[in-house]
């Protein structure tokens, strides 16, 4: 894969406008909206029962985000999922905070039992504990890395048949037989509630419009990180509430010369 196909790729995105619909956490929604409207993604936030079915059918891609969970919630996201899973709309599942508590875990573990997830994103622990794998957890926060990232990325996309993003300092994205580190980004990220969040939603962006979902996640983490390192240059001697605007900013701005010079992504071989 060449970084002019993620240039490619945030081009698509951009005129093609795709709806993405969220079913996402309360803390992030305004950010996730936002963050998708600069990158040139048409965002919507639907959430009652009576109305996924319809709106997961006409979007582009469906993301689903257990942040601020409860029961009806759950049953929207089955309810979409399978709409989505009718209509070849792709689901994103981020399984945020998956193994802090039973009832995340057992949720997101219902959503991958019912509904075909296209892609599922998340830290290593959250990923680890969806997969049944042990791994701890703090809160919604993984923490150090306390294994192979790369082997759990496609041990993980091997069992659940699905794509697999696990990102951290370095970014895994494994379908089982294809496996591709991303190494882009920059610890600012971690100073701002909902960045994790964003991405998975901007990840279902650009899964509207292609669907190797190898390529378009690659895509997606290369973007994002470059647009991250290029903020955090900007506003370095500032705070994250800077950070954040220059973020949204540079989601709109970040050209192809600057992906082409700053993405950092390779091919890696499994053992």
């Amino acid at each position: 894969m060449e970084k002019n196909i993620v240039n490619q790729l945030v081009q698509k995105v951009r005129e093609a406008n795709p709806l993405v619909h969220n079913i996402t956490n309360v803390v992030v929604t305004n950010f996730t909206a936002n963050g998708l409207l600069s990158l040139g993604a048409s965002p919507v936030m639907a959430y009652a029962p009576e109305e996924v079915a319809d709106m997961a059918r006409i979007a582009g891609a469906l993301v689903l985000n257990i942040g601020t969970l409860n029961s009806d919630i759950v049953e929207s996201m089955i309810i979409a999922g399978k709409s989505a899973n009718e209509n070849g709309v792709p689901v994103i599942l981020d399984p945020v905070g998956a193994g802090a508590t039973t009832y995340r875990t057992v949720s997101a573990q219902r959503v991958l039992n019912e509904v075909k997830i296209s892609i599922l994103r998340g830290n290593a622990a959250e990923i680890a504990n969806v997969a049944g794998y042990q791994w701890n957890i703090k809160g919604v926060d993984a923490g150090e890395a306390q294994g192979n990232i790369v082997e759990l990325a496609a041990a993980t996309a091997q069992k659940l048949n699905t794509l697999v993003v696990i990102t951290g300092k370095e970014d895994v994205i494994s379908d089982g037989k294809q496996t591709f580190i991303g190494r882009n980004g920059h610890p600012a990220l971690t100073k701002v509630t909902g960045t994790g969040c964003l991405l998975t939603s901007v990840i279902g962006a650009f899964a509207a419009v292609e669907k190797d979902y190898v390529q378009a996640s690659v895509g997606a983490l290369t973007f994002y990180g470059v647009a991250a390192e290029i903020a955090a240059e900007k506003t370095s001697e500032k705070g994250p509430g800077s950070f954040q605007i220059e973020f949204l900013n540079q989601l709109s701005l970040v050209t192809d010369k600057e992906i082409s010079k700053l993405g950092k992504f390779e091919k890696v071989e499994l053992q």
